[in-house]
This record gives C-alpha cells, structure tokens and sequence, in this order.
C-alpha cells in the first residue's frame, strides 16, 4: 500500500471574514472528497480570514497513482477559482 499526503496553501481572495473564508473551505473540501475520493482536512491558518492550509490523504497500489491523483486535486482546486493556490507539497510513502 501506498500513501500520499498534499499540503496545499491557499490565499482566499475578498475574505474579510472568518465565516467567509469557511465557506470558501468548506466548498472546496466537499468538491475534493466528491470528485477525488480523498481525506481533506483544514490544517493550518485557522486564525486568518484569507490564508487556509488544506491537507490532502490518499492511500493506493501504486506510487504513480497516489502522486497523479493528489496533483490532480491540486490543479481542480486552482481551476475552482475560489481561492490562490500560493504553496503547495506531496510526499509519497
């Protein structure tokens, strides 16, 4: 078995509230888990209303695999819209 994990930063754009920048996480955690069948979990940047650190788990045979559907979820985020991608990691184990 293969595990990859992502961490993904992102910069919510027109944010001015904690509440707003939720939302905006909140839609696009659901839209990753529906689309990708990955874990998703807000790991970072709780505090800030346009900064949010998404972690990203996904579990498969293959290392390629993994890799390419974590990179895949990156690029539907960014397509999205609703937020920046500013910063982004996978490792592979």
């Amino acid at each position: 078995m293969i595990v990859g994990a992502a961490r993904v930063e992102l910069h919510v754009h027109g944010s001015q509230s904690l509440k707003a920048k939720r939302g905006v996480v909140r839609s696009i955690t659901q839209r990753l888990r529906n689309r990708f069948n990955v874990s998703v979990a807000e790991v970072g940047g709780q505090d800030t209303w346009q900064i949010a650190v998404l972690g990203l788990a996904v579990a498969a045979n293959e290392a390629t695999a993994a890799r390419r559907r974590l990179e895949e979820a990156i690029d539907f985020i960014a397509e999205l819209h609703l937020a920046e991608v500013i910063d982004q990691e996978v490792e592979i184990w």
